[in-house]
């Protein structure tokens, strides 16, 4: 009888060790990550702002080119698993309203990015060390927390992208929100959509022209959830 209760007290402490390590590789820095969608679900509960929307389906005409679910990156892999963006309530409804402001000149958004998975986050800094154009998973990405947007302009006549600076998630100095030795075409654009998304309180971040944080983002919490994770939660 001793023998066997040690024996489940050695495969109890075992298994104990294997969740604590899988946790600490999925949140190596103790951060307050919502990885739980029951905890999601609590959360939206108790403050609805805190829901985190579908934006094809919340702003109408927007343009989806999801880079992270093809091999079309800098990390040449298929990080997510469906060509989806998802925001905050209030972000949502600031491009709804940016939507709304592009039409007028015959434009309008087109999208890279938006929520990210904290585990998205680990993998962009296992193969790139620079928060220029990374976030460090020591305190987590705006994207995480489904307040900021990786967006360009589109026709909305031919459904082209305007010309810009760079591609999405250029490297380089050139993709810096000020950066002047560029054609004169890509730097009026860069200007309309910058100045666009400020009028609704987004800010660009300064060395990416495609990058806009929104405010408050500190309000909301880092989360880990997959896009079929969250689904399951809209769904109950």
């Amino acid at each position: 009888m001793k023998t066997t209760f040690l024996a489940a007290i050695f495969i109890l402490s075992i298994n104990t060790f294997n969740l604590t390590a899988q946790e600490n590789k999925r949140n190596p820095y103790n951060l307050n990550i919502i990885s739980s969608p029951g905890v999601y679900a609590g959360l939206i509960h108790t403050d609805s702002l805190k829901q985190l929307l579908d934006l094809q389906r919340a702003v109408p005409g927007i343009v989806m080119d999801i880079r992270y679910a093809t091999g079309n990156n800098f990390t040449h892999k298929k990080v997510y698993t469906s060509p989806r963006a998802f925001v905050r309530l209030k972000v949502a409804r600031a491009l709804w309203a940016v939507q709304k402001e592009l039409s007028t000149h015959g434009l309008g958004l087109k999208v890279y990015d938006a929520y990210r998975p904290y585990a998205a986050t680990l993998l962009f800094w296992d193969i790139i060390h620079d928060t220029a154009f990374v976030a460090s998973p020591a305190a987590g990405s705006r994207h995480n927390r489904g307040c900021a947007v990786d967006v360009s302009l589109v026709s909305l006549k031919t459904g082209k992208e305007l010309k810009m600076p760079t591609p999405f998630d250029d490297f380089t100095a050139k993709a810096s929100a000020d950066y002047q030795q560029i054609p004169e075409e890509a730097k009026l654009n860069r200007k309309l959509l910058i100045n666009t998304m400020a009028k609704f309180r987004f800010i660009v971040y300064p060395t990416e022209w495609w990058h806009f944080d929104y405010p408050g983002w500190k309000d909301y919490e880092l989360m880990d959830l997959s896009f079929e994770e969250l689904d399951k939660v809209k769904n109950r």
